[in-house]
């Protein structure tokens, strides 16, 4: 099982990235996915989360800027990020919950959000 996350970078504070995040190794449209995130000093939270069939939830600092998204037949999930703020910079990292008893995780992606 591999995820291979992409699409981090230098923004400006009001801009907008879009994270992708592909699966390898699963039968992708059957399981939920979600990301996270980790600042410098501070615990990984969670940003979001979508189920097999489409339900999305968010944490709160995102809500209402982010969206998650999934593409069944790429086996990939993406995260758009609007009205970016500086306390949004750090590791953002997809996750593959409780596939055969265990999480999975993407390598990580920088996204940094300058004021």
């Amino acid at each position: 099982v591999q995820l291979q996350a992409s699409g981090g970078g230098l923004v400006q504070a009001g801009g907008s990235l879009r994270l992708s995040c592909t699966t390898f190794g699963i039968v992708f449209r059957i399981n939920t996915m979600a990301w996270y995130r980790q600042a410098p000093g501070k615990q990984r939270e969670v940003v979001a989360r979508i189920t097999s069939g489409g339900n999305t939830n968010y944490g709160d600092s995102v809500k209402g800027r982010f969206t998650i998204s999934r593409d069944n037949a790429k086996n990939t999930v993406y995260l758009q990020m609007n009205s970016l703020l500086p306390e949004d910079t750090a590791v953002y990292y997809c996750q593959l919950p409780d596939w055969r008893s265990r999480d999975y995780w993407g390598q990580g992606t920088l996204v940094t959000v300058s004021s």
